[in-house]
C-alpha cells in the first residue's frame, strides 16, 4: 500500500516536471504576426485647393403683384416646375374690372364730345382754348384706361422664366399688398455653387478655371468653371467668395445642397505618401503608422501627420521618412514593438 502511494507521488511529479518544462521553452519564443508592409514613398502630385460650398440657382427671382387685392388662385406648389410665361396664381379681379368699365365709359363720353366740338372747331365756330380743353381731357380719359386696363392685367402673375417654385408665401383667400414678394423662382438649367477660398490661396485661381464639384446625390463629379472671384475679403473670415457655374440638364442638382469643390491649383508638391489603409486612429483621435524594423523584425508605433488624398494613398507631411517600410496590412494586431514576419 505504501510502495503504491510512493510510486503514484512520483509519477505525479514527473507529470509536473515535463509540462513546466514543456511551458519553459514556449516561454522563451515569442509569436510573431504576419504582415504586410511597403515603402513610404516621395510622389509628384498635383496641388489642389479643396472647399465646400452651397449649391444656388443661376438666376433666382422673387415675384409678387403689382396691384393689392384678396388671392383667388395659385397654380403650383414648392418644388414644382414652371414654365417661362406660366400663370403663377391670380388675384380676384371683380374691383379692377369695374373701374375699368368706368374708365371706358369716360373715354366713350369724352370722345363723342370731342367728336362733336372738332366739327365745330373746322367751322371756326369753337375757339383754340376750348379745343385744347377737350382735347387734353381725352388724353387724360385714355390714360385713365390705359392705367386701369393695365391694374387689371396685374392681377395676374405669370413666371419670368422657366424654373423650379422654391418658395411660396402666400395662400388662396389671402390679402397682399403691391410688390408684396410672395414666390421664389429659381432658374435650375444650370447652377451656381456659392463658397468662400483663403486669402494665401487666391493667386491659385481665376475666372474661367475648372473645377470638380461633387454632391452627395450624384453618382459621380461634375465639372463646372470659376465665373466670379469676390474683389474684397469678408471681415470676418478674411476670405474671398468665389462662384463656379455648372450645367445642370436633369435638374437633379436642386438650391440648397452642400458641394465639396475641388480645383487644381496648377503647381505640383513633392510629397511623401503611403497606402491609406496604413494610417490608424486612436481614441484620441491621434494618427499613427506602424513602421517594420527588418533588422530586429519587430514594429514600431509613429505618430503622423496626415493630408490630402490622392487615390488610394495619403500624404504624410511629418512622422515619417521616405523608404522607410509601413505595414499596409494586418497592423490591426499589432502594438508597439510586437514581433512580426514581413510576407512578401
Amino acid at each position: 500500500m505504501k510502495k503504491n502511494w510512493l510510486s503514484h507521488v512520483l509519477l505525479t511529479a514527473l507529470l509536473v516536471a515535463g509540462c513546466n518544462g514543456k511551458s519553459g521553452v514556449n516561454a522563451g519564443r515569442d509569436y510573431s504576426v504576419p504582415v504586410i508592409a511597403s515603402k513610404a514613398a516621395r510622389i509628384n502630385a498635383g496641388k489642389k485647393i479643396s472647399i465646400s460650398g452651397n449649391i444656388e440657382g443661376c438666376k433666382t427671382v422673387r415675384i409678387g403683384f403689382l396691384v393689392a387685392g384678396k388671392i383667388n388662385y395659385i397654380a403650383s406648389n414648392e418644388g414644382e416646375f414652371v414654365k417661362k410665361d406660366q400663370l403663377v396664381a391670380s388675384l380676384d379681379p371683380a374691383g379692377y374690372e369695374i373701374a375699368k368699365d368706368l374708365a371706358d365709359i369716360q373715354v366713350n363720353q369724352v370722345q363723342d364730345e370731342y367728336d362733336r366740338l372738332k366739327i365745330m372747331y373746322d367751322n371756326n365756330s369753337l375757339s383754340e382754348s376750348d379745343f385744347a380743353r377737350i382735347t387734353y381731357g381725352l388724353q387724360q380719359a385714355k390714360a385713365q384706361q390705359r392705367l386701369h386696363s393695365k391694374n387689371l392685367s396685374d392681377t395676374r402673375l405669370y413666371s419670368p422664366f422657366s424654373g423650379v417654385l422654391l418658395k411660396k408665401l402666400c395662400e388662396t383667400g389671402e390679402i397682399t399688398g403691391a410688390g408684396m414678394p410672395l414666390f421664389v423662382i429659381s432658374d435650375i438649367s444650370r447652377v451656381k455653387v456659392s463658397a468662400f477660398i483663403p486669402e494665401n490661396e487666391l493667386h491659385n485661381i481665376k475666372i474661367g478655371q475648372e473645377a470638380t464639384v461633387s454632391v452627395s446625390s450624384m453618382s459621380g463629379p461634375l465639372k463646372g468653371k470659376i465665373v466670379e472671384i469676390g474683389s474684397a475679403a469678408d471681415n470676418a473670415s478674411r476670405s474671398f467668395s468665389v462662384r463656379i457655374e455648372l450645367d445642370n440638364p436633369q435638374l437633379l442638382v436642386r438650391p440648397g445642397m452642400i458641394a465639396e469643390i475641388s480645383i487644381d491649383a496648377g503647381n505640383t508638391d513633392d510629397i511623401i505618401a503611403v497606402p491609406a489603409q496604413a494610417v490608424l486612429h486612436d481614441y484620441s483621435n491621434l494618427s499613427y503608422v506602424f513602421v517594420a524594423d527588418t533588422l530586429y523584425n519587430r514594429a514600431s508605433r509613429r505618430n503622423v501627420s496626415p493630408g490630402r488624398l490622392f487615390d488610394d494613398l495619403v500624404e504624410i507631411t511629418a512622422g515619417l521618412n521616405e523608404n522607410e517600410l509601413v505595414i499596409t496590412g494586418g497592423q490591426q494586431k499589432l502594438i508597439d514593438g510586437s514581433p512580426v514576419i514581413i510576407s512578401k
